[in-house]
């Protein structure tokens, strides 16, 4: 086991903060994890789960600090780095988990002090499940770790940065601000959106009562409900900061339906087939990249406190 940070500090203790906690644990990859959340509550569940030490304010928490990672929602993001600006350890090293990179950028970066690195991050990796309790050790197991370093990065931070999330587990892979927004728009955001589309049109049917959709949930429903059960507050600030990008992607996916419907409304059978089987190469793929598995569940038996599936 190899310590390579003497001391981190995670702003934001939910589950990406206590997933990396857990996994910096197991591993030996950090000398000391401080904490800040600004729940009470929260805090004293990190205290106890995975921190060892729990701060009342994120100044004090990243002191002394060599990484400081930002797990706060978006919209909070400017104003965690104005508080704790002036007390970052000069050479220190702050990133961030924030599923959008151009508007962290612009809402950090102006506050970091010169002498201390910013690395922009994101990792491609969660559950359904959120808080302090919900983290564990295996999360970031073979997901992708998205770093958006900035121009004048200093190449020994980034590849300190890379070793730890590496040893975490993660693929690490670099790209640029405006790239990573617009993937990500594609391969999550506008899902999302979907999603929360989706059983908010199940909510409008009062032909369906509550009883019958969760009767029937089995189907692809509860996928659906799956994915919309995620925090609705990160949710919120990703589309409103992400919103060009997502706005982009729901265009071309309201073009694409409007192809289907007419396929649908015409009876052309070929067309349908055609598509449906082009596109469920796409999950094929998606399994053969080791992203999933081929388990019927689609990982929904993973109980979130061990990290394995349950039954």
């Amino acid at each position: 086991m190899t310590v390579i940070y003497d001391r981190v500090a995670l702003i934001g203790l939910g589950l990406i903060a206590g997933s990396m906690a857990h996994a910096m644990r197991a591993g030996g990859l950090a000398g000391e994890i401080v904490g800040y959340a600004r729940s009470a509550e929260t805090r004293t569940v990190a205290r106890d789960l995975f921190c060892d030490r729990v701060c009342d304010t994120a100044a004090e928490a990243v002191q002394g600090a060599d990484l400081v990672v930002l797990a706060v929602p978006v919209g909070a993001m400017e104003a965690i780095a104005i508080e704790i600006a002036p007390h970052l350890k000069p050479g220190a090293v702050v990133t961030d988990v924030g599923s959008v990179k151009q508007a962290v950028v612009e809402a950090v970066a102006p506050h970091i002090p010169a002498a201390v690195q910013f690395i922009p991050g994101h990792p491609l990796a969660g559950t359904e499940y959120s808080g302090p309790r919900s983290g564990f050790a295996t999360l970031f197991q073979n997901r992708w770790w998205l770093l958006t370093p900035l121009e004048g990065t200093d190449p020994a931070a980034l590849a300190r940065l890379r070793s730890l999330l590496e040893a975490m587990g993660a693929n690490v892979d670099e790209m640029d601000v405006a790239r990573h927004d617009l993937v990500l728009a594609v391969v999550s955001h506008t899902p999302h959106l979907i999603a929360y589309t989706m059983v908010g049109v199940a909510d409008h049917m009062r032909r369906v009562s509550e009883q019958e959709v969760v009767k029937y949930s089995a189907s692809g429903f509860r996928d659906f409900t799956r994915i919309a059960a995620s925090d609705p507050t990160m949710w919120r600030d990703v589309f409103l900061t992400n919103k060009d990008a997502v706005l982009d992607i729901l265009g071309r996916f309201t073009e694409e339906l409007f192809v289907l419907q007419r396929a649908i409304r015409m009876g052309d059978g070929d067309h349908l087939h055609a598509y449906f089987t082009r596109t469920r190469a796409i999950r094929r793929g998606i399994i053969e990249a080791g992203q999933d598995t081929a388990a019927p569940d689609f990982g929904r038996g993973v109980d979130p406190a061990k990290g394995t599936a349950g039954e």
